[in-house]
C-alpha cells in the first residue's frame, strides 16, 4: 500500500514539477504553500492544492501575490512572494514536506486573493 502523506494548510512544501511540464508550466523543484482545506479530502486523496512561492518580484501580481518575510518559522532565507493567481493541484507524489510555514494572516490573505482570481465574491 502506497504511504499516505498528509499536508497541512499553510505548510511550505517543496514541489517537483521537472520533468513533463509544457511550455509555461513550471519545470523545476520550488517551495509552494499548501493552501486547501485538509477537512474537505480523505486523506488518500492523491492530490493538494498549492500557491507557488517565487523570489522573482517580476511574477508578483500586486494584487494577487502576498509577501512573505523571512522567519523562523517559514525558513525562508529571502524575501519571497506567494503567487496567488498561478494555484495548481499537485500530486503528493511530487511534494516533499517542511517544517516551515506560513502565517495564519498569510495563509488567509492567499485564498482570499486564489479566490478573486477565479472570480469569486471575496469577504474582508
Amino acid at each position: 500500500m502506497a504511504e499516505r502523506k498528509a499536508f497541512r494548510a499553510g505548510q511550505i512544501v517543496l514541489a517537483d514539477w521537472r520533468g513533463d511540464a509544457l511550455p509555461k508550466e513550471p519545470n523545476k523543484r520550488r517551495p509552494a504553500v499548501v493552501v486547501e482545506d485538509e477537512a474537505l479530502f480523505a486523506p488518500e486523496y492523491p492530490n493538494v492544492i498549492l500557491v507557488p512561492l517565487t523570489e522573482d518580484a517580476t511574477l508578483a501580481i500586486p494584487d494577487l501575490s502576498v509577501a512573505i518575510a523571512p522567519t523562523a518559522e517559514n525558513g525562508c532565507r529571502k524575501p519571497c512572494w506567494a503567487v496567488s493567481h498561478l494555484v495548481a493541484t499537485t500530486s503528493k507524489a511530487r511534494l516533499t514536506a517542511t517544517p516551515s510555514r506560513i502565517a495564519p494572516t498569510q495563509l488567509a490573505a492567499i485564498r482570499r486573493q486564489v479566490a478573486l482570481a477565479v472570480g469569486l465574491e471575496v469577504w474582508p
